[in-house]
């Protein structure tokens, strides 16, 4: 159904942009009128949703959707470990907000135009569309198989993500911050982007990909974004958070205090994009289409295929997750686009670190790349998410190696939490016939174990508010090792032992560490959402009750009187290194030996 006029201003904040005279290295051919900042603008309505005249109720925030973004991933080559970061940590804030019942819309996919993916088709003997399709399809099981709940997925080549940049380039022309330049400087193909010598290393080498620039002359349209500069100077001002962590943050504000440069949002010599709707000659340049990609996933399959029905009650987005290298991208760049739009700006931009393996940076040259479907298949799903998750600091670099990777998992998941539940559903059965004899709010009376899980889960709860993902992680964890110390302190196989009230006392310590596993599911969904409903299913719960919990159900009393448990099996395996495997293998090998030894023995007597 399409959105009506009103409902698409509602989206729209319709501003008078704000701009610096700022210099450009461009041979201006079109035009570049500058104006002075107008002292009256509200920037702070950027960030929300503008209403007009017709409207006569104020808008429900609690009812907004909550909308996180992961970068729309670029096609040249199939998914390596630190797209499936981003995008496991993007689920995880995305299924912890579900949990509070919000309208959450996760956004991934994949960016389809360039001419690197031309490049990549052509070295490949494919055409950009075929190739386009298979590793846009390898983005999807990848996601699978990490347990990702996306709810869209937009590619860059989709007819509907098409009409929506034709829209919005014609109404950032129409506000006459387009224009045509002859542009002569030097050029990173895998940035797709022109570069200032002051930034480049030594042979004029990127930074971020290493490899040296190629200078390049042609004449390509250009966004205005130096008139912007006041704008997101004061953006920033006003809102600090608007930039996370805060040193990215401090890394932006950096940058545009350098003074911005308009960039080119045109190529002439690159067939595969989206072609200027003013000029046939020349395709969108890549930032200036992919960015886009978040406003055209908003749109229904249904509806017309404009920016006036992707732009709807769901922008903006609230966050913006991505990899710290293409941060200027989303924090400048992006912004300026938007304002020139009349569009409001997302609430935030999380720029993360960059992960390493056995400290030191991964690449193909150096034999040591990671590759996340080889560690899905070795180690399982839920362990890769929990150790990247746990142990990488969000926001910073993070290391991997595999001793690490094993024992960290070990430890957590099949020791601390699984064996915890393995132990105590063992004795239950043995003593209780798998059925909890109490609710476990009776059982907890006078006990200060439940104000310690209690005050876990918050912490839990705030750093996962906070986007602190490992500190939610160790917070959980903390209520698994509260767990096994009761169990360990009160010894309820002993209890067992001496019958009565020993007995009894025994059986509600058993409900009492049960209900806390069953809360460690809850709050640890987010991050390993199997190894959590495996947990749910061992208490006697049915996929359905898994299915409808919310953060509500972190809650003490969840388990009941009379509720049977599961036949007790393990919830998560324990992995074994190559070490503990030679080691056993060796094992074998000398047990064997030994046992040949021992039948040839009396044989040779006898003969004798």
């Amino acid at each position: 159904m399409a959105v009506g006029t009103t409902h698409f201003n509602n989206a729209l904040c319709i501003l008078k942009p704000s701009f610096l005279s700022g210099g450009s290295r461009a041979s201006v051919t079109h035009f570049n009128t500058h104006f002075r900042l107008a002292r009256n603008l509200n920037l702070g309505a950027l960030f929300c949703t503008c209403s007009t005249k017709n409207d006569t109720l104020p808008k429900d925030k609690s009812v907004e959707p909550f909308v996180i973004t992961t970068p729309l991933y670029y096609v040249n080559a199939p998914p390596h470990m630190g797209s499936a970061y981003t995008t496991i940590a993007a689920d995880a804030i995305a299924r912890f907000q579900r949990l509070f019942g919000k309208k959450v819309i996760l956004i991934t996919g994949t960016d389809e135009h360039g001419e690197k993916i031309a490049a990549a088709a052509k070295a490949q003997g494919s055409t950009p569309r075929d190739h386009c399709d298979i590793i846009s399809e390898c983005y999807k099981r990848l996601w699978k198989d990490l347990d990702i709940a996306y709810d869209k997925f937009i590619r860059t080549t989709d007819s509907k993500h098409e009409a929506v940049v034709k829209g919005f380039y014609s109404r950032v022309l129409a506000n006459g911050d387009i224009y045509q330049a002859d542009y002569e400087g030097l050029y990173c193909v895998n940035c797709e982007e022109y570069k200032d010598e002051s930034e480049l290393l030594d042979d004029n080498c990127c930074p971020v990909h290493l490899k040296p620039c190629v200078s390049r002359k042609e004449a390509n349209y250009f966004f205005a974004l130096s008139k912007y500069q006041r704008s997101l100077e004061e953006i920033l001002y006003q809102n600090p958070n608007f930039v996370q962590p805060s040193f990215r943050f401090n890394e932006v504000q950096s940058w545009i205090k350098k003074g911005l440069r308009d960039f080119s949002i045109s190529r002439a010599s690159v067939d595969w994009g989206i072609p200027v709707p003013n000029d046939k000659t020349q395709t969108i340049y890549v930032w200036f289409d992919a960015l886009l990609g978040y406003i055209s996933a908003l749109s229904d399959d249904l509806e017309q295929p404009d920016l006036l029905n992707s732009v709807s009650s769901s922008w903006p987005a609230q966050l913006h997750l991505i990899g710290k290298d293409i941060l200027r991208f989303h924090a400048v760049y992006w912004p300026a686009m938007l304002m020139s739009a009349g569009m409001s700006l997302p609430k935030m931009v999380f720029g993360h670190g960059f992960l390493t393996k056995d400290g030191m940076k991964m690449g193909k040259s150096l034999g040591n790349t990671l590759e996340p479907n080889d560690l899905v298949n070795k180690f399982g799903t839920d362990a890769v998410r929990y150790f990247f998750l746990r142990e990488v600091e969000f926001g910073n670099d993070g290391d991997y190696s595999e001793e690490r990777f094993i024992n960290i998992v070990n430890a957590h998941l099949a020791n601390t939490i699984g064996n915890l539940l393995n132990r105590t559903l063992g004795l239950l059965k043995k003593n209780c016939d798998s059925t909890l004899i109490v609710d476990s709010t009776t059982a907890v009376e006078g006990n200060a174990f439940k104000d310690n899980v209690e005050k876990l889960v918050e912490k839990a709860r705030i750093h996962y508010e906070k986007l602190s993902l490992s500190s939610a992680c160790e917070a959980v964890l903390e209520i698994g090792n509260v767990g096994n110390s009761y169990m360990d302190e009160r010894a309820p196989w002993s209890l067992f032992k001496q019958g009565g009230a020993a007995s009894r006392a025994a059986a509600e310590d058993l409900v009492i560490i049960l209900e806390a596993v069953r809360i460690i599911a809850v709050a640890l969904s987010p991050i390993t959402p199997s190894l959590s409903w495996r947990i749910y299913a061992q208490l006697g719960y049915s996929r359905d009750q898994f299915d409808a919990a919310t953060w509500r159900d972190t809650e003490w009393g969840g388990l009941k009187g009379g509720q049977v448990m599961a036949q007790p099996k393990p919830v998560f395996a324990r992995i074994e290194s190559q070490t503990e495997v030679e080691d056993k293998g060796t094992a074998v090998e000398k047990t064997v030996k030994k046992t040949k030894r021992k039948m040839t023995q009396p044989q040779a007597v006898a003969e004798a």
